[in-house]
């Protein structure tokens, strides 16, 4: 049969296959389990928000009410002692309170730059190679930390026993008596003393200081003296700051015990008035309230410099006083105390 003879039938589609082309079957129960399931549309389901309870910590309500219980009763039994409370706002702007104020400023300052200049001294010596002078600065470390401050006070006020007169050739020459002044037993009791505790403030902050870094500045040809200068000091500092903050905070307090030699700073001054006025423990109080608001000054000066030094270790450097209290103002505007 010729492929053109009109009369033949058309091959099927082999693209579209045979099957496509065969008839399909007129049993309508094959038909329908063939055919896909229809789909139902649902709309989404959207989770429950979840609702945190925070836990109740009912020991800290009991705590607080405790403390405040406490606090109440003994702020109750002052008030209803035998004390003359106006006296304290009486004498607390006086010219002797005053004058005491500012020789204990005086006295704290001058001994806290001996106490850390000879810190810093006894400090390179202890770790000196020679064992000489490593010597020497462990048994001053030994000695004054060993004793207490009254009795170094009390000797150097009585050292006439050992030494009449102090002679340095043409340049001074007196009696001992004459020459250890009030403020001078002061300076020496307070500074030397104070020497011994910041020489292991130092030595901490100096062995805190990778020893990379002194190698390094001895490869660049640096001296032994400007290495600890440029480069182990600076990084000791952050170390050495807050311990020495506390350690001013304590001078201020402990000024206190130069009374014993008679001089006139603020317990010695609000002694006097005490004596003179009958009323010695209120003085004491008054005393008490001046040391707090120094303290309370000290205290922050020290935050800012710790907070200086920080700036080279700390990603994030601590809130200031203002910040915190910002932050906690905020907060309270805030729906539940959370963030905005």
């Amino acid at each position: 049969m010729s492929p053109d003879d009109p009369t033949t039938p058309p091959e099927p589609d082999r693209a579209s296959g045979s099957r496509d082309a065969a008839p399909t079957s007129t049993d309508e129960p094959a038909a329908d389990a063939a055919a896909p399931a229809p789909v139902t549309k649902t709309a989404p389901h959207t989770a429950e928000a979840i609702r945190a309870v925070p836990v109740r910590h009912y020991g800290r309500w009991v705590a607080a009410v405790l403390s405040l219980a406490v606090l109440a009763a003994l702020v109750y039994a002052f008030s209803q002692g035998k004390i003359n409370w106006g006296a304290v706002p009486d004498y607390f702007f006086d010219d002797r309170i005053l004058s005491g104020l500012g020789k204990t400023m005086l006295l704290t300052v001058v001994a806290m730059v001996i106490g850390i200049v000879g810190g810093v001294i006894l400090a390179v010596m202890r770790l000196s190679k020679n064992p000489v002078t490593s010597s020497i600065a462990w048994f001053y470390i030994w000695f004054f930390r060993g004793t207490p401050v009254l009795v170094q006070l009390m000797v150097w006020f009585n050292l006439g026993l050992v030494f009449e007169y102090i002679n340095l050739g043409p340049v001074y020459k007196d009696y001992w008596a004459s020459f250890m002044t009030p403020l001078l037993t002061a300076l020496l009791g307070l500074g030397l003393n104070e020497a011994a505790y910041m020489a292991e403030i130092c030595r901490a902050g100096l062995l805190a200081v990778d020893e990379g870094q002194t190698e390094a500045a001895h490869a660049l040809g640096m001296s032994h003296a400007k290495t600890l200068r440029r480069v182990v000091i600076p990084q000791a500092m952050r170390v050495i700051v807050p311990p020495t903050g506390n350690e001013v905070i304590n001078m201020l307090k402990t000024t206190s015990l130069v009374a014993a030699v008679q001089y006139p700073e603020l317990l010695r001054a609000a002694q006097d008035i005490g004596q003179v006025s009958g009323a010695p423990v209120e003085m004491l109080f008054l005393a008490a309230a001046w040391y707090l608001i120094l303290t309370s000054v000290l205290s922050v000066g020290q935050f800012y410099i710790e907070r200086y030094y920080a700036r080279g270790s700390s990603r994030a450097l601590p809130a200031t006083p203002w910040q915190k209290v910002r932050a906690t103002v905020l907060a309270v505007g805030r729906p539940n105390g959370g963030m905005a």
